[in-house]
């Protein structure tokens, strides 16, 4: 099979919740020596998730970025142990060792994600701490993905703008504020778990549709990132691939009248 390179969308950055190329897409994808180098002849970005369950070591993150090409961005998510056993408190040691690790990714580092418990109601103090903490040691780009009900006010928005963290935009949303970028407008992120059923559920063509739609209207600073995370049958390969698609479609077409 013939390798296909990844072209940027300035409008879009679309990829996956990690780098599985599912037996059923392997024609979406070129040649690579390895999963992740095959991934990235088709996706420009891939979201970490092992680094929320297990450390990873800074050797590690850079053998990685030996499979992908100079534009390619990795996500990380947040270790658990910062985001739900410590609940964001007492974090900075944690913190300072995750992050030296990341540096492994050196330019290849995209930004950090922070994905929040159900159970984790909004709290100014505790959230206004932990973001100082985190932006006294990096200037990275960082989401914060919430799922209580709480977060979704003005005050939390504000809190988020003030230390320059994006709110994540998620589906299936919690509340309507959900399902659209808060915080600060540097790094617009959306994150497509499934629906109905999460991490399982297919997106058929309406919602993709949509989807880029609400994305070419979003007014972020640089290129919003989307990844999907329904992994559980493949179809986040399926549903980033198709969305390209679209996204350069309406690109094309833009330019077209322009």
């Amino acid at each position: 099979m013939q390798q296909r390179s990844v072209t940027p969308v300035k409008a879009a950055r679309v990829g996956c919740a990690g780098w599985a190329t599912p037996r059923p897409y392997r024609e979406l994808f070129g040649e690579g020596s390895s999963v992740l180098s095959r991934y990235a002849t088709r996706f420009p970005i891939v979201e970490i998730n092992s680094s929320f369950y297990r450390p990873h070591r800074s050797e590690t993150y850079a053998r990685w970025t030996q499979s992908v090409p100079a534009g390619f961005r990795f996500s990380v998510k947040l270790p658990r142990l910062i985001s739900h056993d410590l609940a964001l408190r007492g974090a900075a040691p944690p913190l300072d060792a995750f992050l030296a690790q990341t540096l492994g990714l050196g330019v290849h580092l995209g930004g950090y994600l922070l994905q929040l418990p159900p159970s984790h109601a909004f709290d100014a103090r505790v959230v206004s701490v932990f973001f100082r903490l985190l932006r006294r040691r990096t200037r990275v780009p960082c989401a914060c993905e919430p799922r209580h009900a709480s977060w979704f006010t003005e005050k939390a928005d504000a809190l988020m703008m003030e230390h320059g963290i994006s709110r994540v935009a998620a589906d299936p949303a919690l509340v309507p504020a959900a399902a659209t970028p808060g915080g600060h407008p540097g790094w617009s992120y959306w994150r497509w778990h499934g629906a109905p059923r999460m991490y399982y559920s297919d997106y058929g063509e309406a919602a993709l549709v949509a989807l880029a739609a609400n994305v070419a209207a979003s007014r972020a600073a640089t290129s919003p990132w989307i990844v999907f995370d329904n992994t559980a049958h493949g179809f986040a390969t399926a549903n980033a691939a198709r969305l390209q698609e679209i996204v350069r479609t309406r690109v094309t077409r833009k330019r077209g009248r322009a």
